[in-house]
């Protein structure tokens, strides 16, 4: 198998690097300014877990820093950063008058990690958290809630089912697995092997600091984490242009992703919750059944788009956040 190494050592001084900047120039949040229309997300950072989030702080349109606001914590694709699908809807929601935080997990784009282009969903779920906790430090918010889109569709399930800062959590073409949804992708052996190169891939990290890596997406390399037709992420002019991301997986990657199970998250999570899937969204039968077990007040939003229609597509985004800001503006106020 083709595998490509990084090691810790060279991430570590880099994120050293961007955390004193951020340090330096991270704006005083106890007095915020007035933020014209179409003006540029602020970016921040904030302590999760054994190391800091970084992210982009989109306030809403015409803000006024003596009210308050809805506000959002936004996550997105595998191996996806902020400036993708993240910071699409944040500034969408952001001009419906709805604070939104588009983030990078750790261990992606300009966060803090030194497991670099790890899955990890528990310390995804955490990052979540983390973003919660910030906003509801700000006085300008009225109510903290979470957006997930894809593989954060599922993540956002994690979160919601312990942290009560949740009051309200959305999906969007959200990806909800289970173990009998891998059999079916993988098989038995291709489940056992992955897992295997999982652990000897952590075992190597653990010895020596290098990452063995695959292609996160690829339609044509059978080694890639992903092998489904992914023209958000192989189009230049998409996803694939933004130069932060990596279509890198990490191997060692490979024992949460393939434990990842948000479906079995889905009874505990009581608070308000909004789904927009479609039959064109990765496997629609597991929206509708994580739908069927949500244990709160939920709604199913079903319409029509391609997978990655939801994440750039200009028509299918708005009408989609138009949904999400009538459920925040209505739960988070």
């Amino acid at each position: 198998m083709p595998i490509a190494s990084i090691t810790r050592r060279t991430f570590g001084l880099s994120i050293g690097v961007i955390g004193l900047l951020l340090a330096i120039g991270r704006p005083a949040m106890s007095q915020p300014d007035i933020r014209p229309l179409g003006q540029k997300p602020l970016k921040v950072s904030f302590e999760s877990g054994n190391g800091s989030v970084v992210a982009h702080l989109h306030l809403p349109s015409r803000y006024d820093p003596t009210w308050s606001y809805p506000a959002v914590a936004i996550g997105g694709s595998m191996s996806s950063v902020k400036e993708q699908m993240a910071d699409t809807y944040a500034g969408e929601l952001a001009q419906r008058g709805i604070i939104a935080l588009a983030i990078d997990y750790r261990n992606f784009g300009e966060s803090s990690g030194a497991k670099r282009q790890c899955e990890d969903p528990a310390s995804k779920a955490e990052d979540l958290s983390a973003a919660l906790r910030f906003l509801k430090k700000r006085p300008d918010v009225s109510g903290t809630g979470l957006l997930g889109i894809c593989t954060s569709g599922g993540t956002v399930l994690y979160t919601a089912a312990t942290d009560a800062n949740v009051s309200a959590v959305a999906t969007v073409a959200g990806y909800f697995a289970d173990p009998e949804l891998m059999l079916k992708m993988f098989g038995p052996e291709g489940v056992e092997q992955r897992r295997a190169l999982g652990h000897e891939a952590l075992k190597r990290f653990d010895k020596t600091g290098v990452i063995d890596t695959v292609r996160a997406y690829d339609p044509v390399d059978k080694t890639a984490a992903s092998t489904s037709p992914s023209e958000y992420y192989m189009d230049t002019s998409r996803g694939g242009a933004v130069r932060s991301w990596r279509n890198e997986f990490a191997l060692m990657g490979w024992e949460g992703w393939l434990d990842f199970n948000p479906v079995a998250q889905a009874t505990a999570v009581t608070a308000p919750a909004l789904i927009i899937h479609s039959d064109g969204s990765a496997f629609p039968d597991q929206a509708r059944r994580v739908h069927e077990l949500l244990g709160g007040p939920k709604h199913l939003h079903w319409t029509e788009g391609k997978h990655f229609d939801f994440y750039d597509r200009p028509e299918t985004v708005r009408a989609s956040v138009e949904q999400l800001a009538t459920f925040f503006i209505k739960t988070l106020n």
